[in-house]
């Protein structure tokens, strides 16, 4: 399929982007958030080079027809629009200024930013629909998970009570799938299981969760603390236990040392599935207090009734 753009001004547009963003987050932001491509169309290749993300984007791109084709054109007026290097990080800022030179020269020459307005008035008709639609499905799929946890917390059978750790599991990647974070469901590494892992905010989450009648004990976070201290220093660990944490526990874990782990209870998950609290307000509220004020365990209880 032939390209919508002339093939000049997709290279410099490729080469734009290996020159000024350094690191992705921001690369990533300005693509999905200001140019509105599809959040999973750049994470199919998030593991790629810029050079290679952005390629294979403009390829899918044209494959989409008139919809890809105002994607398109908005990343050129975006580009177009910068009179910075938006990535400070850059080790070559004049380099990446005299790319995007060439390429406002290129798009002037070729008369492609002329119609600015009308491409952002389509592409924002676009993005209301797609946001609406979005939050429906979402809506949807937080109602299918609060019956499915409903169900699990009245099981009573032995096999039942042994299922549903498992289905908590599952549970768990559904709801932040639905959030539009990925989430890599129970895997093992050497002699290791780790329940589940996500990515947020440029750090990585081993997921620990229990459904238990016992709460942990401080072997437990220890030991999931271990885990994650084998991992690379950006990684955490997120320990969900449906029965609480007794107080005293953290107290003892916490004593004296830093932590990286941060703590999640039944009633937490509970309010989030009852809509009281959004999964990404949670987890935010949850970093905070763990970063500013070395707080692990703050039930969300404490600022959200049911």
């Amino acid at each position: 399929m032939s390209s919508n753009l002339p093939f000049e001004i997709r290279e410099a547009i490729i080469s734009v982007f290996g020159k000024i963003f350094w690191y992705k987050d921001p690369f990533r932001s300005f693509l999905v958030l200001d140019c509105g491509v599809p959040s999973e169309l750049y994470d199919r290749y998030s593991d790629e080079s810029k050079y290679k993300i952005a390629r294979n984007i403009l390829s899918d791109l044209d494959r989409m027809g008139q919809e890809g084709f105002l994607i398109e054109r908005k990343i050129l007026t975006e580009l177009c629009n910068l009179r910075n290097v938006p990535d400070d990080n850059v080790p070559d800022r004049n380099a990446g200024l005299d790319a995007l030179r060439r390429l406002k020269k290129l798009a002037s020459e070729q008369k492609l930013v002329a119609k600015k307005e009308q491409t952002e008035s389509d592409l924002n008709l676009k993005a209301a629909h797609q946001r609406q639609a979005a939050l429906e499905t979402r809506a949807k799929k937080m109602e299918e998970l609060r019956l499915k946890f409903a169900a699990m917390s009245t099981a009573t059978s032995q096999s039942e009570l042994q299922k549903r750790g498992y289905e908590l599991e599952e549970l768990l990647a559904q709801l932040f799938e639905s959030h539009e974070i990925d989430y890599r469901r129970p895997y093992r590494v050497a002699n290791e299981q780790i329940d589940g892992y996500f990515k947020y905010k440029g750090f990585d989450y081993l997921v620990e969760a229990k459904w238990r009648s016992s709460q942990p004990t401080e072997s437990d976070l220890a030991a999931l603390k271990r885990k994650v201290d084998k991992k690379l220093v950006s990684t955490r660990g997120w320990f969900l236990s449906m029965a609480g944490f007794r107080q005293q526990v953290v107290s003892e874990f916490t004593r004296g040392v830093a932590s990286n782990i941060i703590l999640m209870d039944g009633q937490d998950l509970f309010l989030i599935l009852e809509g009281h609290v959004t999964l990404i307000d949670a987890i935010d509220i949850k970093i905070q207090k763990a970063a500013q004020e070395g707080i692990i365990y703050f039930p969300l209880a404490q600022r959200f009734s049911a």
